[in-house]
């Protein structure tokens, strides 16, 4: 059974990539202002990990809003970095690496703590999952991590500091912004494992 991770290279699924070693890793620049800052980190993820990596280039920023995408947040927002049919989306575009490459299961990285999100509760995966698991392909999607906070996921993978350390979580720059809620989640999971963020 081959698996592809889609690496975001954010803190979740930096954790994911060492944890569960997938035989391939997808990282999809969509157009939202952080996407070189994520493409050079999990790079360098998946050199460090040995992991074969795949980027895909699709600018979709005239779609986005928020955060994320430079914009006013969206009406329909339940935080400011969301932007519509984002994991639908990129669930979506990564199947079709996947197909590619005969991959029977793609990881992503949902949380138990991402469930404000519609996108992120266990109920839209289980229906994304039976949507991409009946078209051709048969493809699987799993959320390894889907029981777990950010701190607890960093305690089970057991990931060394070396390779968490390139993980990039900043939603509104190449390089951590240190406001955005991305900074500051990865800044309160390392103070919880007790690493000191500066």
């Amino acid at each position: 059974m081959k698996r592809a991770l889609l690496l975001s290279g954010g803190m979740d699924s930096t954790c994911l990539a060492f944890w569960r070693r997938p035989d391939l890793a997808i990282t999809i620049d969509y157009g939202h202002k952080a996407a070189d800052g994520e493409v050079r980190a999990a790079t360098a993820i998946c050199q460090a990990l040995g992991i074969e990596h795949r980027i895909i280039r699709c600018d979709l920023s005239m779609l986005g809003s928020g955060d994320l995408a430079g914009t006013a947040p969206n009406p329909n927002a339940p935080a400011s970095e969301w932007w519509p049919y984002r994991n639908q989306m990129l669930v979506t575009i990564a199947a079709m690496e996947c197909i590619k490459h005969g991959v029977s299961v793609l990881e992503i990285g949902s949380l138990r703590t991402d469930g404000f999100h519609v996108d992120g509760r266990k109920s839209f995966l289980e229906a994304l999952n039976a949507l991409l698991s009946m078209q051709e392909g048969g493809l699987c999607l799993d959320a390894p991590a889907a029981e777990y906070s950010a701190e607890e996921l960093v305690r089970v993978s057991r990931i060394p500091m070396d390779i968490l350390g390139w993980s990039h979580s900043c939603h509104v720059s190449d390089y951590a912004c240190g406001h955005c809620r991305g900074c500051r989640k990865h800044y309160e999971t390392m103070e919880a494992i007790e690493i000191a963020p500066y």
